[in-house]
C-alpha cells in the first residue's frame, strides 16, 4: 500500500457515511460537530436534508459522494448490503484511490467481513469492522462503545473518527473480531432481556407489583442492561420504543449462533436465545421493537401482557 496508507486521518478530512438511518445520521453530526467534512450517501431524501441541515452534504451519486474521501463508512443492515455497495455492480470501492480507509460500522458476519477484507486487498483499501453499541440515543450524544477489528495501523488512522462517535473504543483484534464481539454482546444483552422479562411475566402473573420485580432487581445480583435501562421505560410503560429493532436484534443473535457453530462449539444456550428471537421476529409486526420480546413471550406462556 502506498505510504498515504499509514497517515492519521484528522479534520477537516473528507469522511463519507453510507446509510443515514436511526444510527447513521447522528453519528455523522457528530464527525461534523467534530470538524470532519462529512458527505451522506442515502437514497432518502429526509435523511440527506437532515444531514445538510447540519452541515453536511448528501448525494445521491456514489461516484461524486466518494470524491476526495479519506476515509468512509458503511452503516448498513448487514454484510451482504455492505459488500454489494462496495463491490457490487454499481460499487463505488474500484473508484477509491488506494490507501482509502473503509470502516464497516454495521453489524455485519465476522467471517463476511474476513472475505471482504480479502477482496478490497488487492484493490489497496484498508477495511476495519467499528460496530457500536449503545443505540440511538447514544449514538446522539456521542457516548457509543465501538468494538474495531483490524490492523492496529489502521485503527489509530481512524481513531479520530471513531472517538467523534463513541466515548469508548476498544481495539479487538484482528479483522472481523470487532463484529464478533459486538454480536457477542448483543447475545449477553438479549439473553438478559429474556430472563428479565420471563421474571417479570412469572412475578407479575403471582401477584408481586411489576416496578417492584424491578426495584429489587436493581437492588439485588438480577440486575442488568435490561432491569436498569429497559424494563420500567419501554416494557411496563408498554411503549416498546427503546430506538432498536427486534429484527436486529435477532440478525445478531444469528451472527453469534453461527460463529459459535463455524467455530465447532456446542454451545447450546446460544442457539436456544437466537431461536427464541427468530419465532418472535416471525410473530410480531415489521418493525417491532427488541423489547416487544416481552409481548412475545407473554403471548406464547398465556401469561399478563
Amino acid at each position: 500500500m502506498s505510504e498515504a496508507s499509514t497517515a492519521v486521518i484528522e479534520p477537516p478530512a473528507i469522511v463519507v457515511v453510507v446509510g443515514l438511518g436511526q444510527m447513521g445520521l447522528p453519528m455523522a453530526n457528530r464527525l461534523i460537530g467534530a470538524g470532519f467534512t462529512v458527505h451522506g450517501l442515502d437514497p432518502t431524501p429526509a435523511a440527506c436534508a437532515a444531514l445538510e441541515a447540519k452541515g453536511g452534504k448528501a448525494f445521491a451519486d456514489p461516484a461524486a459522494a466518494v470524491d476526495g474521501a479519506a476515509a468512509i463508512i458503511t452503516m448498513l443492515p448487514n454484510g451482504k448490503i455492505v459488500r454489494d455497495a462496495l463491490l457490487g455492480a454499481a460499487g463505488f470501492a474500484r473508484r477509491l484511490p488506494r490507501g482509502t480507509l473503509i470502516i464497516d460500522m454495521s453489524s455485519s458476519a465476522p467471517t463476511e467481513t474476513i472475505s471482504l477484507g480479502a477482496e478490497l486487498e488487492p484493490l489497496g483499501l484498508p477495511l476495519i469492522d467499528a460496530p457500536v453499541s449503545g443505540g440511538v440515543k447514544r449514538a446522539i450524544d456521542g457516548s457509543l462503545a465501538i468494538m474495531a477489528g483490524g490492523p492496529g495501523r489502521q485503527v489509530e488512522r481512524g481513531r479520530a473518527i471513531l472517538e467523534a462517535m463513541g466515548k469508548s473504543v476498544f481495539p479487538t483484534g484482528p479483522l472481523g473480531s470487532g463484529h464478533a464481539m459486538k454480536a457477542l454482546n448483543n447475545y449477553v444483552s438479549a439473553a438478559g432481556l429474556i430472563a428479565a422479562s420471563e421474571a417479570l411475566l412469572v412475578g407479575r402473573t403471582f401477584g408481586l407489583e411489576p416496578d417492584t420485580i424491578i426495584d429489587v432487581l436493581n437492588a439485588s445480583t438480577g440486575r442488568n442492561n435490561s432491569t436498569e435501562v429497559k424494563m420500567k421505560q419501554f416494557v411496563i410503560s408498554e411503549s416498546y420504543a427503546s430506538g432498536f429493532s427486534l429484527a436486529l436484534m435477532a440478525k445478531d443473535l444469528r451472527i453469534a449462533a453461527d460463529l459459535a457453530g463455524h467455530l465447532k462449539l456446542d454451545i447450546p444456550q446460544i442457539g436456544a436465545v437466537a431461536d427464541i428471537w427468530d419465532e418472535a421476529k416471525a410473530a410480531l409486526e415489521g418493525g417491532a421493537d427488541h423489547t416487544a420480546i416481552y409481548r412475545f413471550l407473554a403471548k406464547d406462556a398465556g401469561g399478563a401482557g
